[in-house]
């Protein structure tokens, strides 16, 4: 759940366009004063074989995934809270395209990172008030796209084995691609690699990968029928009933989530997920058609996103 790309140097009109950039920087120059090599830290037993495990990882990306072998992951950083920023990801009442938040040089993106759970609710709390469905999604991890060498996070060392394998892939798989003003591409791609990089992973450490609990098809059969309602020509309280009842399918799973504690399952979660699934497909395809050589995969993907780049941004809603 996850690019922030932190822009510098930048000057905008606006109050909260520059509020919004100062917190942004002030984050992460927050973020890398707290970093430390990973040798360098004083660690008990449990975390020095947490900090042991991810450099295994570490070692393991650049050398058997052709992931960038750089300062990425090299360093450590206690964050003193449970997630390393907060996203707000909203979409309109009646339709499942995320707003959009663009930029100068990371173009259009499909959430808004804070370093403030307060601050992000805050900005929930406008768009909600503009008729927006909204949800605030806790972020353990990020990539700042190789501007940064993205430090190993408190919010995260403690994952399982496997989901910590998995984030380290996909944030690094950032750094390998990111194409500007598509979120869904950028995403996808990266969840495309992790998958790819923890079947390998296990497989060199003898292990079989655990089967997943696979909800896709659940959020798949809600996505339809919000896409079917979105369509038709109801009265607004009509539709909103409608909505209501495909919506209250999702509870259950997205209560199980502790990123989304507390939240409302509504339009801004299920195209949440969407940025992350939509790809996924067409890159395992890919890879595939690739015989599985992932030099060859990233080079066929750079493509691809020079081909998609060149075709324009799409239009999305902006707040």
């Amino acid at each position: 759940m996850r690019v922030l790309l932190l822009l510098s140097a930048v000057l905008l009109g606006g109050c909260e366009t520059l509020s919004y950039y100062g917190q942004a920087a002030g984050g992460q120059l927050a973020l890398m004063a707290r970093a430390r090599p990973v040798e360098e830290v004083a660690a008990g037993p449990a975390l020095k074989e947490r900090l042991g495990l991810a450099r295994e990882i570490r070692d393991f990306a650049s050398r058997e995934l052709a992931l960038p072998e750089d300062g990425a992951y090299r360093s450590y950083a206690d964050l003193g809270r449970p997630y390393a920023l907060w996203n707000v990801v909203a979409a309109p009442e009646f339709s499942l395209a995320p707003v959009q938040s663009c930029f100068p040089i990371a173009g259009c993106v499909s959430y808004r990172g804070y370093y403030e759970k307060a601050a992000a609710q805050r900005f929930a709390g406008t768009l909600r008030a503009a008729g927006h469905d909204v949800v605030v999604v806790g972020v353990p991890a990020y990539s700042t796209l190789g501007w940064f060498d993205d430090p190993l996070l408190s919010t995260f060392i403690h994952y399982p084995e496997a989901d910590l394998a998995r984030l380290m892939f996909h944030e690094l798989a950032h750094r390998v691609v990111y194409l500007k003003d598509d979120s869904t591409f950028n995403e996808s791609f990266a969840v495309a690699v992790e998958r790819e990089g923890l079947r390998r992973w296990l497989a060199a450490r003898g292990r079989k990968p655990e089967p997943l609990r696979d909800i896709a098809p659940q959020i798949a059969g809600v996505r339809a029928q919000l896409e079917a309602l979105y369509r038709t020509r109801l009265a607004p309280e009509a539709m909103r009933e409608r909505k209501r009842a495909a919506l209250e399918a999702l509870r259950p799973l997205m209560a199980r989530m502790p990123a989304f504690e507390g939240q409302e399952p509504n339009n801004a979660f299920v195209a949440s997920y969407a940025t992350y699934s939509d790809l996924v497909p067409m890159f395992e395809r890919l890879l595939e058609a690739e015989r599985g050589d992932l030099r060859a995969f990233y080079a066929r993907v750079k493509a691809l996103a020079s081909e998609r780049s060149n075709q324009g941004p799409s239009s999305a809603p902006r707040p």
